[in-house]
Formats: C-alpha cells, sequence, structure tokens
C-alpha cells in the first residue's frame, strides 16, 4: 500500500548544511525567540554536558553590545555557573512547537493524562487540544554562542536586570492560562507558576548571563536543516571556532 504521508527529508547534517552567512539573525530565530516560553540551556565541564530550563530575554543589541545577545540569570552556586566559568561555550535550544503530549492512539494507564483532565471540560479546551499541531509548529533553532557573567554591581548588570525582570513579568493572560492547564487562576502572580521570576530573577545574588549568539542550526519538522552565522562590524566573515582568550575573567 502507497504510503499516505510525505517522506521527512532527512540530510546529511554532520557538517554545515546550506549555510548562510549574515550580520542578522534569520527572520525565522527571531520570530521563534520573541514567541517561545522558556529557552534549553546547554553547558559542560570537561566530562559531561548539562541542560537547564531557562527563561529568558532576546535583544537585538543592548546599550553595552552592538551584538544580538540572550540575557539570563543564574544561581551563582549552581552546575550551569560552575561550568560556565570553567567554559563558557553553551549551545541553546529554542522553538514553537506545541509542548503538551497528545493522547497517543494506544493510552498508558500508567501515563497520567497530558494535558490535565481540566483543560478538557470546556469546548474551546478541547477546540485548541485538537487542533492540528503541524499549524502551529514550524521549527526548532539551535543557537551557538559564547556566554559570560556580567560583572556584579555594574550598570549593565542593573540595566539587564531590568529588562530581564520586564520580559518575564505576565499579568491577566498567565492567570487565565494557569487556569485552562488546571492551576488555580487566582493564584498570585509571581507565585506559584511564575516561572521561577521571583528566586532566580529577582533575588539580590543571582548573576546575569549574557551569550553573545554566534552561529546556529535551524530544523524543521520534516528533517530539513539549515544552518546560520552571523558577524558584526568590522569582523571576519567567519566564526570563531577557537577558544576564547579569556574564560569569565578567569
Amino acid at each position: 500500500m502507497a504510503a499516505t504521508t510525505p517522506t521527512l527529508n532527512w540530510e546529511a547534517s554532520a557538517g554545515r548544511t546550506h549555510q548562510q552567512v549574515s550580520s542578522t539573525l534569520p527572520s525565522e530565530v527571531i520570530a521563534c525567540l520573541k514567541n517561545a516560553r522558556f529557552l534549553h540551556l546547554a553547558t559542560c565541564d570537561s566530562l559531561f554536558p548539562h541542560v537547564s530550563l531557562m527563561n529568558y530575554t532576546y535583544l537585538p543589541s543592548t546599550p553595552f553590545t552592538p551584538h544580538p545577545v540572550i540575557i539570563m540569570t543564574t544561581n551563582p552556586a549552581s552546575k550551569k555557573t560552575l561550568n560556565l566559568i570553567s567554559n563558557p561555550r553553551v549551545s541553546l535550544l529554542v522553538h514553537d512547537w506545541v509542548s503538551h503530549r497528545p493522547p497517543t492512539t494506544a493510552p498508558d494507564r500508567d501515563r497520567e493524562g497530558s494535558p490535565p483532565p481540566q483543560a478538557t471540560r470546556s469546548s474551546l479546551a478541547s477546540l485548541l487540544l485538537n487542533m492540528n499541531t503541524s499549524a502551529l509548529s514550524s521549527i526548532s533553532a539551535t543557537i551557538n554562542g559564547v556566554a559570560r557573567l556580567v560583572e556584579q554591581g555594574s550598570d549593565e548588570e542593573a540595566w539587564c536586570k531590568e529588562k530581564h525582570l520586564e520580559n518575564n513579568t505576565f499579568g491577566d493572560q498567565a492567570r487565565e492560562e494557569r487556569g485552562f492547564f488546571g492551576s488555580p487562576q487566582n493564584a498570585e502572580v509571581g507565585g506559584e507558576g511564575d516561572g521561577g521570576r521571583g528566586c532566580f530573577i529577582e533575588g539580590e545574588e543571582v548573576r546575569v548571563v549574557i551569550v553573545r549568539v554566534r552561529e546556529g542550526r535551524i530544523a524543521d519538522w520534516k528533517g530539513g536543516v539549515k544552518d546560520w552565522a552571523i558577524f558584526g562590524q568590522g569582523e571576519e566573515n567567519h566564526v570563531d571556532r577557537g577558544r576564547a582568550n579569556m574564560v569569565n575573567g578567569v
């Protein structure tokens, strides 16, 4: 019997694939960074990679750098912070895929439902949850860059914290989404369900991390791959893969 779905476009992508070099991020990556709620941050020591789910803020430039950057904050005693001090190279993953796993054709009774039962009680919820996910999902973007810990007490740290907090403070829509997926709608914004804003962004002890975006890869749901790299004014038209001269001042 002939296949009823198109064959995925698996590409040999171990090396650079369809690479585009520009002074700006690809429009798809910018859209993804503006719309996604979290990203995955991969750091590495000399042995194993370490992946963390992070709040983030994307900015095309700041008063302190003309380059596109991603701002995050981290506990100074965390594993990722120690990794960043020893190795500032990082990889980020951001995507616009629908994150809730739909029911399978062979339900597993040992697995709790996703989304929770509360979300299936309204016709609107059922409509949204049964929408064709291919219409809602398009790409995932891997972003490679070099991270640095911003100097504590500096003007740059204060500015970045303000922008990061502003970008991760949510209002009435956050309450509605929490109620939609089973959390109390009257929960305080800034309490449970705030994505860790209170302890991971506002705390005085947290460190600000800035990742200067260097290069990356876009992958679509069919398996198509496109690499990209960016360079600033006065820089050579290639990605510097050499080790940085200074590792977060150490």
